[in-house]
């Protein structure tokens, strides 16, 4: 693999080559400085004991903490310059000019799974992306519920029960990510085209679903320190927009929070819906081909 500049290796997440003090110092604080604008909310909340169904989701679901979203780490393959290897932990070790990561200790531990989360991007790469949901697995999540049996129970749904589930029932159903199929209500899975189970998830996941795109995050922060942080740091952005589409375009009523809702039971917010999914598909592809491309350096 040909040597990559420092710019290079912040783009692709896979650089190679040594950092100058200032050069790795300054990417770092740049990274902390993006997250803390994430965690601060958050982190507030978590103290008052307060919850955001949109802008937590994302600390509670993903099992990343947020001390770990803000370490900065960069890559496999990159020498920081005048680093002290306690600063950074224990899967890096000093070598000649600075520290790295100890790159084969971690693919001693970690290399199966890198190379199943690569066959997982690559065969949804690898698919035709369909943009039909409209983001109808929400709804199903809540289909036949009370107000008190829904997830998000402290905020109200914009419809009554019974047009919830008219909403439901006239349109297609049509999911293919397990992790959102697996929260659907019992009376909802069978109107569901598909089955998607955990052992399927390699046959079933396409490019246009919101949350493969979403998953993107978890991807990024499985193979983490690995790869840079600026790419994990990137498909955070990128999942914490669609999970606003996702709740913009849920049954629930959050426009007291500031997210005016996408009405996907109206045919003017399907459209909606659709070009926005389009849009975050559009986002996700080069991110996906950027973690692909992290992982295939490890082996160079």
């Amino acid at each position: 693999m040909t040597a990559t500049t420092p710019t290079d290796a912040a783009a692709t997440g896979a650089g190679r080559g040594a950092l100058a003090p200032a050069t790795w110092r300054a990417r770092r604080a740049a990274h902390e400085n993006i997250v803390d604008g994430w965690l601060s909310g958050h982190l507030e909340r978590r103290r008052t004991g307060r919850k955001h169904p949109v802008e937590d989701f994302l600390f509670t679901y993903y099992s990343h903490r947020p001390a770990q979203l803000r370490r900065w780490h960069p890559g496999a393959g990159v020498v920081l310059a005048g680093a002290d290897p306690n600063e950074f932990g224990r899967d890096y070790r000093t070598v000649d000019g600075g520290i790295t990561l100890d790159t084969p200790a971690l693919l001693a531990r970690r290399g199966e799974s890198a190379a199943w989360v690569r066959t997982l991007l690559v065969a949804t790469a690898g698919r035709s992306a369909h943009f039909g949901c409209f983001g109808m697995h929400e709804w199903a999540m809540v289909y036949r519920q009370t107000q008190d049996e829904v997830r998000h129970n402290a905020w109200p749904l914009r419809l009554s029960p019974e047009q919830t589930a008219q909403t439901v029932e006239q349109n297609r159903i049509r999911c293919s990510h397990f992790d959102a199929y697996r929260f659907f209500t019992a009376p909802a899975r069978p109107l569901n085209l598909l089955s998607p189970t955990r052992e399927r998830q390699l046959d079933n996941e396409q490019p246009g679903c919101l949350h493969a795109n979403m998953d993107l995050y978890k991807w990024a922060y499985k193979l983490s320190p690995l790869v840079c942080s600026e790419l994990v740091a990137e498909a955070f952005a990128l999942a914490r927009d669609i999970r606003t589409l996702d709740m913009r375009a849920s049954p629930y009523d959050l426009a007291a929070l500031g997210y005016p809702p996408v009405s996907v039971e109206t045919p003017e917010g399907r459209a909606e819906y659709a070009a926005a999914q389009r849009g975050f598909a559009e986002r996700a592809a080069p991110l996906r081909a950027r973690l692909i491309d992290a992982i295939d350096a490890l082996d160079a």
